[in-house]
């Protein structure tokens, strides 16, 4: 068999406003409550298991390969919700999105401080 991801928790201030705010951002269906945790559940199987953070957060990287359709809702969600977004993730390029690799690219932060980011072409193009 070979290796495959399968989950990743999430440590969140508000474990519900942040599955909201990824499930919206990315037009997904709402998270799943099991156990302590809120699954969002991805096109490959993955799934991201936003946690309640009993102290502080530390910010994560977070990337999406996602289509052009899909690239035109998050970026318009992210302009309608009036967000800062960068060209690249050192925060440069304010408000402006990248076209790394013959695709596009943002950078944006979720309400608990992690760095979302979402491509229409992978690092070193297809």
């Amino acid at each position: 068999m070979a290796i495959q991801f399968n989950h990743t928790i999430v440590h969140a201030v508000d474990r519900e406003k942040s599955a909201r705010f990824f499930t919206d951002m990315f037009a997904l269906p709402d998270p799943v409550e099991f156990g302590p945790f809120l699954a969002v559940r991805l096109a490959n199987g993955c799934t991201l298991d936003f946690a309640q953070s009993p102290g502080e957060v530390a910010p994560q990287h977070y990337a999406f390969l996602v289509s052009e359709e899909e690239f035109d809702h998050v970026h318009g969600r992210i302009t309608e919700l009036g967000l800062d977004h960068w060209a690249d993730p050192r925060q440069q390029g304010v408000n402006r999105i990248n076209h790394n690799d013959g695709g596009r690219g943002v950078y944006f932060l979720d309400p608990s401080g992690h760095y979302l980011e979402a491509i229409t072409v992978p690092y070193g193009g297809w």
